[in-house]
C-alpha cells in the first residue's frame, strides 16, 4: 500500500526487453536504501526490486502490467515518481493507493497559472462512475484531488512543491499517464453492479 506522496524521482538508465517483459534500471536517491523483493511505486505502478547496484535498482514489468500502463513508452532518460510502501504507524497524508494501475489517461490541456498549474485529462467513458468532484485519484503515483469532472474528463491543480518534486512537470498535452482510481469508489461501484 502507498499514499501517493512521492518521496523522490528516479531516472531510467536502461530498458531491455526479454520475451513479453520489459526490465528497467532506475537510478535514484532511494535506490541504495531499498531491499531485494521490496515493492516500490514507479509512476503509480507497484514493481518489485530485483537487484540493486551502484545507486540504481532493477525492476521488471510483465505483459499484464505493460498492457494497462504507460510503461511501454518508458525510455532511458525519463524521470519517474518513486514511493516506498507506507509504514502503518504513521500519518496517511495522501489517500490509500495500491499501486495497481486501472487505466491510462491522456493530458488534453495544460495551463500555467503563474504560481500553480492545471492539467486536464481524458479517460475512457467506462470509468466515469469512478471520478467524482473533489475526489482522489493517483496520477503517475501522485495523490491528487480532481475537479471540473465530466463523464470523460477531469482537472487537477498542481502546487509549486508538487510541480518541482515530481515528474508532473514533464506532462504536456498528449502525454499518457497512469491512473489509479480511489479504492473505496471501486468497491462501491462493484457492489452497485451485483
Amino acid at each position: 500500500m502507498f499514499t501517493g506522496i512521492i518521496e523522490a524521482t528516479g531516472h531510467i538508465l536502461n530498458v531491455t526487453t526479454q520475451g513479453t517483459n520489459k526490465t528497467f534500471w532506475i537510478q535514484s536517491p532511494l535506490s541504495h536504501e531499498l531491499k531485494i523483493d521490496q515493492s516500490i511505486s514507479h509512476d503509480g505502478v507497484c514493481l518489485t526490486v530485483e537487484e540493486i547496484r551502484d545507486g540504481a535498482h532493477r525492476v521488471t514489468a510483465i505483459e499484464e502490467t505493460l498492457e494497462k500502463t504507460n510503461l511501454t513508452s518508458w525510455a532511458a532518460g525519463r524521470s519517474v515518481n518513486l514511493e516506498r510502501c507506507m509504514i502503518m504507524n504513521g500519518r496517511l497524508d495522501g489517500h490509500i493507493v495500491q499501486g495497481h494501475v486501472d487505466a491510462t489517461a491522456v493530458c488534453v490541456d495544460r495551463q500555467d497559472l503563474d504560481g500553480s498549474w492545471e492539467f486536464r485529462f481524458a479517460i475512457p467513458e467506462q470509468f466515469a462512475a469512478l471520478i467524482i468532484e473533489k475526489g482522489s485519484i493517483s496520477l503517475n503515483g501522485t495523490s491528487l484531488t480532481i475537479f471540473n469532472v465530466t463523464r470523460t474528463e477531469f482537472t487537477v491543480a498542481i502546487i509549486p512543491y508538487t510541480y518541482h518534486h515530481t515528474s508532473i512537470s514533464q506532462v504536456q498535452a498528449g502525454s499518457i499517464v497512469n491512473i489509479e482510481f480511489d479504492m473505496i469508489g471501486k468497491y462501491i461501484q462493484r457492489r452497485a453492479t451485483l
